[in-house]
């Protein structure tokens, strides 16, 4: 199949470019940020991609502005921030054909209703990267890690393009899995998020720091997924992970899987650019409270971080991304 990549960042470069150089398909890249469109041409159509800080090669690919863009792929992959892509969308909309498949595996929630204002519910996947990169700049990425990947279609029913893609994945390096609990695939990776990801920005620490601290995994993390789950139970939603091996994985990721890693959050934040977090702890909060359930540490987590958001001001974040562990 031919695929569109929509978001030409860390994410976006990742899958991309394994797509077109591990598994030999035909991919473009339709950045809607023109200033990384801008970037990318300058250096002939070519991006830079590092493995684990290392081997920095060039590597060709086809970029396109969002008007500018007249392929026709089987499948839009969007990876784009929450607060970006209905923007991207609208632009796209031209270009959207009946048959077409949407592909979004983003961080936090929010993103699925967008798309179904364009694409009908049997042509929507949804899925959870558990891959760790780092955008060092425009056209300048980082793989970090291993991978991992688990994909629903919304109708939650198999179909011949989620064999396709699932194939194609895997031959990209994307270790892909399959799931039929849409729901509960897309709000696992948010309940890790909820953890990893607004603590390590908040402290502008790598995962594997965060973990040294002695009662991270039980007096951090537990209360936090604690709520997640009693508020998923209360809608109805059963995650693909049950609440310990959630914690299992925290403790994992964090000591074992990506220890060097500084999450997506945190890479927004020290940019100074804002953050997703009112899609992930923000989104588990309201989840919850919708359903009855009180969520206090997920409340008060979204609001420690756009307080830190605002202290940025007056104490600027370290952008510690290229620098080596200490």
């Amino acid at each position: 199949m031919k695929y569109a990549v929509v978001g030409a960042g860390a994410m976006g470069l990742r899958y991309g470019l394994l797509l077109q150089e591990e598994a030999g398909l035909d991919v473009d890249f339709v950045e809607p940020t023109q200033g990384s469109v801008d970037v990318i041409k300058a250096q002939g159509d070519v991006v830079y991609r590092s493995v684990d800080h290392e081997d920095k090669t060039p590597i060709k690919v086809n970029i396109y502005s969002p008007e500018e863009y007249e392929g026709t792929p089987d499948v839009w992959i969007f990876f784009m921030k929450q607060m970006q892509l209905a923007d991207a969308l609208k632009r796209l909309q031209p270009k959207f054909q009946k048959g077409q498949t949407a592909l979004a595996a983003m961080n936090g929630m929010g993103h699925i209703e967008k798309i179904q204002e364009y694409f009908d519910d049997e042509h929507i996947i949804g899925g959870t990267a558990m891959i760790a990169t780092i955008l060092n700049n425009f056209g300048d990425v980082d793989f970090i890690g291993e991978t991992s990947s688990v994909y629903a279609n919304l109708t939650q029913k198999p179909s011949k393009v989620m064999d396709e893609v699932q194939k194609d994945f895997q031959a990209a390096g994307l270790n892909p899995s399959y799931s039929e609990n849409f729901m509960g695939t897309l709000l696992t990776k948010v309940a890790f998020n909820a953890v990893e990801n607004s603590i390590a920005t908040m402290f502008q620490a790598r995962m594997g720091h965060l973990i040294q601290y002695k009662d991270f995994v039980s007096k951090i993390a537990a209360p936090l997924v604690a709520e997640v789950y009693a508020g998923t139970k209360a809608a109805g939603i059963e995650l693909i992970e049950t609440e310990q091996e959630m914690l299992e994985q925290v403790d994992y990721v964090s000591r074992v899987g990506n220890p060097l890693h500084f999450p997506s959050m945190y890479q927004d934040f020290v940019k100074g650019r804002p953050t997703e977090v009112d899609y992930i702890n923000g989104y588990l909060a309201d989840l919850a409270e919708k359903n009855g359930v009180p969520a206090p540490n997920q409340r008060l987590i979204t609001s420690l971080v756009h307080l830190a958001e605002a202290m940025r001001e007056f104490n600027p974040p370290v952008n510690k991304l290229a620098q080596p562990e200490k």
